[in-house]
């Protein structure tokens, strides 16, 4: 079984990832975390190295708890929502797990625009953790 984070090192993100853990050892899965960042001329140099320093604290958690994990950084020109769709689809992930940001309530009900995304176009189950 693959599930799959979409990390941002966020504090939601940070709530996927320990429930990624969780999920991980019920069902003896691997977790497989990305992040994605939109590419061209929007993508500056200091955001990719953020990233990839959010990544690599991820795989530390989840391999110090004794679970498989592989990492990828996503930069193909795709709004966030869109590239976790496309990467769990062509991935055959089973699960995803993403942070929401907590917000107004119409906020609230519309979780943001990379979230709502991911929740209706995915083919898999979505959790999300705030």
């Amino acid at each position: 079984m693959k599930i799959l984070v979409g990390y941002d090192g966020s504090n939601s993100a940070k709530e996927a990832i320990d429930l990624s853990i969780t999920h991980a050892r019920a069902f003896e899965a691997e977790v497989i975390v990305i992040a994605s960042l939109t590419g061209g001329t929007v993508t500056e140099e200091a955001e990719i190295n953020n990233a990839n320093e959010d990544l690599a604290e991820a795989e530390r958690t989840v391999k110090d708890a004794g679970i498989s994990c592989e990492t990828h950084l996503l930069v193909r020109g795709m709004q966030p929502g869109e590239d976790i769709v496309k990467f769990a689809a062509d991935n055959a992930v089973d699960a995803i797990i993403i942070g929401v940001k907590r917000r107004s309530k119409v906020g609230k009900l519309l979780f943001g625009s990379n979230a709502q995304y991911v929740i209706i176009k995915a083919h898999c189950p979505v959790t999300t953790v705030k």
